[in-house]
């Protein structure tokens, strides 16, 4: 990251200072009492009724200055007013120059004012607070991007999507309809809350720090305990220890979880996301069904008040009830192939004849599942549950009672992507230990997503759980549907990035050594042009017009260069 000041940094600095010195603190301590919000002002605002007082607080978004008096826009939490600003009103006598020296000259688009006046109609009609006292919240040092419009065409947009996921904070100020995602994600975590809580299922805490990380086939990021002098994994699922309380008693248990898997990143994978996994006793993978259809449904009338959203160009229906396969139909009706009763080395020959990548370390259920995810998954685009999956892709799930080659699990696909994952969930201890013994094998073989053995979890099962359902739903991808994203980032406040680059930076001696002045060399530098690659294909009546303009505003006394020495310079740079 660069620390080079721009010429506007500077300026908003020196402003800092001027503020600092007529007595005025840029970033004061004291409370400031707020009454109102620019949407509730507009929503309530009365024209036959009194002028109402109020005590708003903001964001300057933009100014016309226009002598004695003025207008800015203030951006508030959850919108955005017109203030009307006249010097008579906020100067006084401890503060004469509040209008034409403080708000004309050291108020910049982006500081925090607060404001008391009343509420008006201007007479071009709009809603508006007519400024009796301004006071200064906090001065912004960095000028915002603020898009601004010509003939239709956006200019500054803040679109680039690494500087918007690195920097949300400016997102969220400048782009519109960012913070609506965040608020309606918001909204799906407390609609499935009291979903759950109407049933009277508790929500619980589990640890994040675990000596073995169970509950998933999944790659974890291991950390170590100075204390303890041992390992720890960072959670991968929080389904064992969730496990563990309905063997102590309790009848539906649920977490929203923090899980960390140390593997790829793409626009639906975040190595940090967020999982709800919920258990209920006495149910079934088929009542599980049903009560995450109607979760889902509720969920998407409470954000959207439709059970339709709109996924770029296709329309996605949540109504109930959802579509039901199985997962070798599934199989067999997108590659003609059926795979029931296949061992590895049948399933092998699958992947060739189907060409998909695989080897040696694959048991059967990760070629199953590699055939499913690349021949199947992206054709379900409307909610369908793909069910009854072969046992060994699911350790921890309860064997069909129909079919003992399969088990009694459902995924929830949707817009050709897992959305939740539920079980029959597996209680018989003996079972339990030697289908993690399978998976201790896989691991032997290579597979580093094997699972690994959590003999206390199976010490838990032999005290006995009662048939219990569990589901797991990734509230990330969720989020994403019922928002209409179709990257993960856009629904993280903070995702998973690169490291910032440090701006590539030349010295001074650089321009100089290819004809140009030393003094103009240091004025180059500080008007933003930081390499000698950047001056290639600048406008030169521009760029004469800006060195030229720094060395007047800063009063530099150097002798301004021609514009035919400026596009020398241009010319001279080299290929």
């Amino acid at each position: 990251m660069s620390t080079e000041l721009s010429e506007q940094e500077l300026f908003r600095r020196q402003s800092l200072n001027e503020l600092r010195s007529l007595g005025i603190d840029p970033y004061p301590a004291a409370l400031y009492p707020t009454d109102a919000f620019s949407t509730d002002i507009k929503a309530e605002f009365n024209d036959e009724a009194e002028r109402p007082n109020v005590c708003i607080a903001g964001r300057i978004m933009s100014r016309r200055i226009m002598g004695k008096a003025s207008f800015v826009e203030l951006q508030d939490s959850k919108g955005r007013i017109q203030v009307y600003i006249s010097r008579d009103d906020i100067s006084t006598e401890a503060q004469p120059e509040m209008y034409n020296t403080v708000f004309k000259k050291l108020l910049d688009i982006g500081d925090f004012i607060g404001i008391k006046g009343y509420i008006f109609r201007t007479q071009m009609g709009e809603i508006s607070v007519h400024a009796q006292e301004l006071t200064v919240l906090s001065k912004s040092l960095k000028p915002l991007p603020i898009v601004k419009y010509k003939d239709g065409v956006a200019f500054d947009a803040f679109e680039d999507p690494e500087q918007r996921y690195r920097q949300r904070y400016v997102d969220l100020v400048v782009n519109e309809g960012v913070k609506d995602i965040f608020l309606k994600r918001t909204k799906v975590y407390n609609s499935m809350r009291e979903y759950f809580n109407a049933e009277g299922y508790i929500e619980v805490e589990t640890p994040v720090l675990q000596p073995i990380p169970g509950g998933a086939s999944a790659r974890p990021f291991i950390t170590h305990h100075n204390a303890l002098n041992i390992p720890l994994y960072m959670r991968i699922a929080n389904e064992l220890y969730l496990k563990r309380l309905i063997v102590g008693g309790f009848e539906g248990v649920y977490e929203f979880s923090k899980n960390f898997r140390n593997e790829g990143m793409d626009r639906t994978h975040n190595p940090e996301f967020t999982v709800m996994e919920i258990y209920v006793a006495y149910k079934d993978y088929n009542w599980m069904m049903e009560f995450t259809e109607n979760m889902i449904e509720k969920i998407c009338l409470d954000v959207n008040g439709t059970t339709e959203i709109q996924l770029g160009e296709k329309t996605i229906s949540f109504k109930t009830p959802f579509k039901r396969v199985t997962m070798i139909d599934a199989i067999k009706e997108h590659t003609g192939i059926d795979i029931n009763g296949m061992n590895d080395v049948q399933l092998r020959e699958v992947c060739k004849q189907l060409h998909i990548e695989a080897d040696e370390t694959m048991g059967k259920g990760k070629l199953i599942d590699e055939i499913f995810g690349e021949k199947c998954e992206g054709n379900y685009i409307q909610p369908t549950f793909i069910t009854d999956y072969p046992m060994e892709m699911s350790p921890l799930c309860k064997r069909h009672r129909e079919n003992p080659e399969l088990t009694e699990r459902f995924e929830l696909m949707v817009n050709g992507k897992e959305l939740a994952n539920a079980y029959s969930e597996l209680n018989d201890p003996i079972d339990q230990l030697e289908r993690f013994q399978e998976q201790l094998k896989l691991g032997e073989k290579g597979d580093d997503e094997a699972m690994f053995i959590d003999m206390d979890f199976v010490r838990s099962l032999e005290y006995g759980m009662p048939p219990t359902s569990g589901m797991g739903i990734g509230m990330d991808r969720l989020a994403m549907l019922m928002t209409g994203q179709q990257a993960i980032q856009e629904v993280l406040f903070f995702p998973q990035m690169k490291p910032e680059k440090a701006a590539k930076k030349d010295g001074p001696e650089k321009f100089v050594e290819m004809g140009i002045p030393a003094e103009w060399a240091e004025v180059i530098l500080k008007t933003g042009i930081l390499t000698i690659e950047a001056l290639k294909g600048l406008n030169p009546n521009k760029f004469h017009q800006d060195i030229c303009g720094y060395n007047k505003k800063n009063k530099l006394g150097l002798t301004n260069p021609t514009k035919e020495e400026v596009q020398k310079w241009i010319e001279l740079t080299p290929n």
